[in-house]
């Protein structure tokens, strides 16, 4: 595999290096288009060669068929039968509740976006150096970007690219994107929502979410949470402004603090439920916590 020759903000190699033991896995069967490390739907014996497919920019060259381009001057892939490459589709919430913690509007430093785009930028690495593929979509109201899972040097550098560019989205309705990412993917792989789950509508969501776990979508649900979101700061009086509906109100947190924290620990445990019960795997993330970190609950041994 060719060295990642790429740089961003966003993938801190001398971070990730700590992690080189360590690979991306999933609970589910999935379905994939290369030889790889990961179980297959398909039936037959271990690792068995099912066919020749032509060689595209990004495969692995260790599974060139040397004898088949020495005979025809053509590039060909060996498939195999019962182990293939995994798929994995990283959504990441844009919308600008994902500003909280950041240090202004236009300085994002500390917020729970940057913190996602870290995560971001290390998973598609880690996926990606075994030759797994990995994909990125943007979304809010809608899907604002969208790059098909591939692997390679080229293709993390314009994942790299498109988390530099984000700009926020006043409102949060994910149901909306998710629908379109599902008939966008044609293949089952694993689905990883990178959020704080500030949304109006639940039911909806979780009914998008639904439908990749009816196509048997590993779904992972990493809830990003900035531990200043608990329980309200002490003081007289504050205004708090919806960074979304762009509303303020002037209140005194004493008076509405215990109920901001009965609140608030539903929503936490409902969201779980709701996840869980949806049968999806659900981790909440605080921002607190150094993301390679948060990526090690993430990650298994290579050598396991």
């Amino acid at each position: 595999m060719a060295r990642q020759r790429v740089e961003s903000r966003f993938l801190e190699m001398n971070v990730l290096s700590q992690l080189s033991h360590l690979r991306f896995g999933t609970e589910q069967v999935v379905e994939g288009a290369y030889a790889g490390r990961h179980r297959s739907r398909h039936a037959g014996g271990a690792s068995e060669f099912r066919e020749h497919r032509q060689y595209s920019a990004g495969d692995d060259v260790r599974w060139l068929d040397w004898k088949v381009l020495g005979r025809t001057g053509r590039s060909y892939v060996k498939v195999f039968e019962e182990e293939t490459n995994l798929v994995a589709t990283l959504v990441l919430d844009v919308s600008r509740s994902m500003l909280f913690g950041g240090r202004s509007a236009r300085d994002t430093t500390g917020s729970k976006l940057d913190y996602g785009r870290y995560l971001c930028g290390a998973l598609s690495h880690i996926i990606t150096r075994d030759q797994d593929r990995c994909g990125l979509a943007l979304a809010a109201t809608s899907l604002d970007a969208f790059l098909p899972a591939r692997t390679g040097s080229a293709h993390i550098e314009a994942v790299l690219d498109t988390l530099e560019g984000v700009q926020p989205v006043p409102d949060t309705n994910l149901a909306t994107p998710l629908k379109d990412l599902f008939g966008r993917l044609r293949e089952r792989g694993v689905l990883i929502v990178i959020s704080d789950f500030l949304e109006e509508d639940l039911t909806a969501l979780f009914s998008a979410i639904r439908l990749f776990r009816h196509r048997n979508f590993d779904v992972l649900l990493l809830h990003l949470l900035d531990p200043m979101e608990r329980r309200l700061p002490e003081g007289p009086a504050y205004r708090f402004v919806d960074l979304e509906g762009g509303g303020s109100r002037v209140c005194s947190p004493n008076e509405v603090a215990a109920l901001y924290e009965r609140r608030f620990r539903r929503f936490l445990n409902g969201l779980r439920s709701v996840a869980v019960a949806a049968g999806c795997r659900y981790h909440l993330f605080s921002t607190s916590v150094p993301y390679v970190q948060n990526l090690k609950t993430l990650l298994v041994d290579k050598r396991g």
